[in-house]
């Protein structure tokens, strides 16, 4: 039975992404089932407490590189990936479980150390110059992974090329219990929520103008509350011309986040591309919310007719289906909903990562 193990993430837990949110809930479970954990991330600054008993290590200087169609909060420091290292070999895991291993640069010591069992996990879906052009790299830091893991089966594709062998497809996980913490409240008015970074590919542009083209025909506005911070929030301001029924909260907390999913109406996710698997719509789901979604492959998947999907991009169409979803919103669909967010728990996750881990151990040591 593995009792030890270390979480490595290339992005900062300061910055708030999806990678970041799977790595904290991992190490929750873990932790609960009696497994040590200790989590690696970047920037050295950053001196939060997390939710979380593991402990967590940070190190080498933030910078925020372009990374499909977002920005990456990484280090390229050679000394942090040394320190980093180091503080693994003092806490003597039995298994390194990289998240995205070939994101700069935390992890590649590590890795090329070749000291411990490894497992590897892709999150991200999409090409683009830093996978085709890197090619080689990534396949020889490929041969130091024991077990390889994608959440989805786009994820799987952006790298098979670059794999020496195929990865297994699990899944984000989330853990259910908690978005069910906070009483679910009615707002007065029709409520739409948006999480995420305000970055392009997040289409948020779109869920503002669906609800401009709503309220200037309604007699019964709808609210839009934007929860996240970003590059494009100067942009997406303007764009909402000062509507007082487009609310920008910035950017929040977990807990805050699942209170505000408690107390919406509906979950709107309107990212262009780039979603390898939509874990926030599950996350809707098990909050009792109806769901307006993207009709893109992650989210797709991830719905699997559980949501309302709407053209991507597309005011008008995301406009209809947000009605569609309020209208349709029922004590039956809900309670289907969170029955197929279940199938996503972090309790079932955390059950196939530890097989694994055992797999990643045991042809470690037959090496």
């Amino acid at each position: 039975m593995i009792k030890k193990v270390a979480l490595v993430s290339p992005y900062a837990l300061s910055v708030p992404g999806g990678v970041q949110e799977q790595v904290l809930a991992m190490s929750r479970e873990l932790s609960r089932r009696g497994i040590a954990v200790l989590i690696v991330a970047p920037d050295t600054a950053d001196k939060s407490v997390y939710d979380t008993p593991a402990q967590v290590s940070r190190f080498g200087r933030l910078l925020s590189l372009p990374a499909n169609g977002s920005k990456a909060p990484v280090t390229l420091s050679r000394r942090a990936g040394e320190q980093a290292f180091r503080a693994i070999q003092m806490f003597g895991p039995e298994v390194v479980h990289f998240h995205e291993p070939f994101a700069p640069r935390l992890g590649w010591f590590t890795l090329r150390a070749r000291a411990f069992p490894a497992v590897g996990t892709f999150h991200r879906s999409g090409g683009g110059p830093a996978i085709t052009m890197t090619g080689p790299l990534l396949r020889r830091l490929s041969r130091t992974l024991d077990s390889v893991v994608a959440v989805s089966e786009m994820a799987a594709g952006t790298y098979a090329r670059s794999l020496v062998a195929p990865a297994k497809v699990l899944f984000n996980g989330f853990e259910i219990d908690r978005f069910g913490e906070f009483p679910k409240s009615t707002p007065p008015t029709k409520t739409l929520l948006v999480l995420g970074r305000l970055e392009e590919r997040k289409g948020v542009a779109t869920a503002i103008e669906a609800v401009l083209l709503h309220n200037r025909t309604s007699p019964e506005p709808w609210t839009l509350r934007i929860l996240g911070d970003g590059p494009e929030r100067a942009a997406l301001e303007r764009l909402a011309r000062g509507n007082r029924e487009i609310v920008f909260v910035g950017r929040v907390g977990d807990s805050e986040k699942r209170r505000e999913l408690r107390s919406a109406s509906a979950l709107i996710a309107p990212a262009l591309y780039g979603e390898s698997f939509g874990l926030t719509l599950i996350e809707g789901l098990a909050s009792e919310l109806p769901v307006v979604a993207s009709d893109i492959d992650g989210y797709r998947q991830a719905g699997a007719g559980h949501v309302t999907l709407a053209p991507a991009g597309s005011a008008n169409a995301f406009e209809q289906a947000i009605a569609q979803a309020l209208a349709s919103d029922s004590e039956s669909r809900r309670t289907k909903g969170v029955e197929h967010a279940a199938n996503w728990s972090m309790k079932a996750l955390i059950d196939a990562y530890l097989d694994v881990y055992a797999e990643a151990s045991a042809h470690f040591r037959a090496l």
